[in-house]
């Protein structure tokens, strides 16, 4: 690209296949709020003013997805291509990542430079399910910039879920006009339209799959009704790199040679390794070919299954396949070349699912660790039992904004001093509003900016400190909206050296439960407003509670309550009454029990609990700044 003429071959730009898969997108310069959403994450996630989701045509760049550009490009979301720097990113398939655009023999004379900003850039490609380089998400500062290793992971990562949402977008075009060769066709092949139908359906809900053992349960319920397979399965192969296979075991144990044969080499002597290496279908018509040509273990699996014929067709990959769909069948079984289609067609629908689902579950797992890593190892203390318990959702949300903390803080000296020795401990618990990074992102800055709170206004109150969060979250523009409670907890002076008091602010959180010696479990339920930036109200109020020996407290979140089929004051009534009848279990017992009885089974939101105990029997108390690890 230069101001005044095209360094990429327009050949690079007009190819029939990359143009095709552009226009099967639906995605022109006009605002798309998936598309919206990846650039504000680029932006958020690496923190650079301009983001974009640019797809490159012949003679423009359009930004289905933008976020900071100014006027006029804002308003006609398109450039001429003397203005893109994305088009590097497509001519050259690959990264395309720029210090100072100014200083790369490739972009110094773009109009992108003086016209739009651009000084530090960092773009990624986006990919159709062929290959083509469609454009580039790109992060672009207005200065230069040193992109860190992290920052451009980070992009890679958005990249592939962009082009991930890409393809799934050209698959429902594709889908749309599938039906509408089918519906022509449908009074001379009554046969054809119901297989079409299939396809339609794969589309339909295999695009809705993120989660590996869904994928092949879906296209079992798909093949079954029309080919009449008794065995479908999937094997994938091992994307470290080391040759290897995996297959998707189904755990109702209806095959059990599953488990016996779960991995293998990709060079192995398999019909599913044979069509994955290369990448074509394979057909196995009777058990003597199955002996000729592969190996004694394949035999041995085929005939466990009771399987007469097989097929097996490769899932097709971005640069090789991702590993082999089978059908089995314990007749013989002809695939002819409507069948051969409809196969390779399922495959491909079947791959980008996966694909999805493996990029789901790498996300979930970085992000739930992500997550655990961030919750409070609990300090020891003679005289208190403490305990905390985190479970994260069922569903398929990365994380969520559930979080709990508890940390000494000094003791009162001379003068309002602070003493050396801790002398109050600080318990919090909150839920962030949102399931994503972002919420997680900013538990963690609640939690580090109460701590701060609470440090710089040494001697006050929980309430204190909360209002002073609140007057940063507001005025800083954070964003955090949610619930939570804080409290301090110290002991008792004479005559009730053996209690505690515990001061708490509740900002719209549900009631903690307190159980005492000899009485049923209450709700304490005062509470003032949740947390939202610039909402008015009272000020925060404090309340104070004596623990004595013997009782017991409970902060949870709303996951642990809501519950299909009962009221949130059932579930809170029954962890009541769990926390007073198994009083002489071991806390972190305790809170396992509850976690096992009083959340619905696939709960929807991430919970976490932490308890606290007054032992019947009270040693010296003094607060430790040792930590110990946290309950998990």
């Amino acid at each position: 690209m230069a101001g005044s003429g095209r360094d990429v071959p327009l050949s690079r730009l007009e190819d029939e296949g990359r143009v095709g898969a552009l226009r099967e997108t639906g995605l022109s310069a006009a605002s798309d709020a998936g598309m919206e959403r990846f650039a504000r994450l680029a932006a958020e996630l690496v923190g650079v003013p301009v983001a974009l989701v640019s797809l490159v045509e012949s003679a423009r760049q359009v930004f289905p997805g933008m976020v900071g550009l100014a006027d006029p490009w804002a308003e006609s979301r398109q450039t001429p291509l003397t203005h893109s720097l994305c088009q590097h990113v497509v001519a050259e398939g690959q990264p395309l990542v720029l210090t100072d655009a100014r200083e790369d023999a490739r972009t110094c004379a773009s109009l992108a430079i003086p016209d739009l900003g651009v000084v530090g850039y960092a773009g990624m490609p986006l990919t159709d399910g062929d290959g083509h380089v469609l454009g580039s998400l790109c992060a672009i500062d207005t200065e230069p910039r040193q992109w860190t290793q992290q920052e451009l992971v980070l992009l890679e990562d958005l990249a592939a879920a962009c082009s991930a949402e890409l393809r799934l977008r050209i698959v429902s075009r594709q889908r749309e006009h599938a039906y509408g060769e089918a519906a022509a066709s449908a009074r001379r092949y009554r046969n054809a339209l119901d297989r079409s139908q299939l396809l339609l359906s794969a589309a339909a809900t295999l695009s809705e799959t993120t989660a590996l053992a869904e994928v092949r349960q879906v296209v079992r319920d798909l093949v079954t009704s029309d080919l009449k397979p008794v065995y479908v399965g999937l094997v994938l192969v091992d994307n470290t790199g080391k040759g290897r296979m995996r297959r998707l075991v189904d755990e109702t144990g209806s095959a059990p040679m599953e488990h016996a044969h779960e991995t293998y080499d990709l060079d192995s002597g398999w019909p599913t390794a044979r069509a994955a290496r290369e990448n074509r279908t394979i057909t196995v018509t009777d058990e003597a070919e199955l002996r000729r040509d592969y190996a004694p273990e394949a035999v041995e699996a085929f005939n466990s299954l009771g399987l007469s014929s097989a097929v097996c067709v490769p899932l097709p990959g971005t640069v090789v396949p991702l590993g082999t769909l089978v059908l089995g069948w314990d007749e013989a079984h002809e695939i002819d070349i409507v069948e051969q289609a409809l196969l390779a067609a399922l495959a491909g629908y079947t791959a980008r699912a996966v694909e999805r689902a493996l990029f789901v579950e790498n996300r979930v797992t970085a992000a739930r660790q992500m997550q655990e890593a961030m919750l409070t190892d609990l300090p020891e203390i003679e005289g208190v039992e403490l305990a905390a318990l985190y479970r994260p959702a069922a569903a398929t949300d990365l994380v969520g904004g559930d979080w709990y903390d508890a940390y000494p803080l000094p003791g009162a000296g001379e003068g309002g001093q602070d003493s050396p020795a801790p002398g109050v401990l600080a318990l919090s618990i909150g839920d962030i509003t949102g399931h994503d990074l972002r919420a997680a992102t900013l538990m963690g800055q609640v939690r580090s900016m109460l701590r701060q709170a609470d440090l710089d206004h040494s001697g006050s109150g929980p309430a204190r400190a909360v209002t002073a969060f609140e007057h940063a979250n507001t005025h800083l523009d954070i964003g955090v909206s949610g619930t939570l409670i804080h409290a301090h907890l110290h002991p008792c002076p004479a005559p009730q050296e053996a209690s505690w008091e515990l001061t708490w602010t509740n900002a719209g959180h549900p009631p903690p439960l307190l159980t005492t010696p000899g009485a049923p479990g209450r709700r304490l339920h005062e509470h003032g407003m949740l947390v939202y930036p610039g909402l008015s109200g009272p000020e925060r109020t404090e309340n104070r509670i004596t623990l004595p020996p013997g009782s017991a407290l409970l902060f949870y979140t709303d996951g642990l309550v809501e519950r299909t089929g009962g009221t949130m004051t059932e579930a809170i009534d029954l962890t009541a009454q769990l926390l007073t009848g198994h009083s002489d279990q071991p806390l972190p017992e305790l809170l396992n029990t509850i976690m096992d009885q009083v959340p619905a089974p696939d709960p929807g939101d991430d919970i976490a609990l932490l308890a606290l105990r007054i032992p019947a029997t009270q040693p010296p108390r003094t607060i430790q700044a040792a930590a110990t690890p946290t309950e998990q």
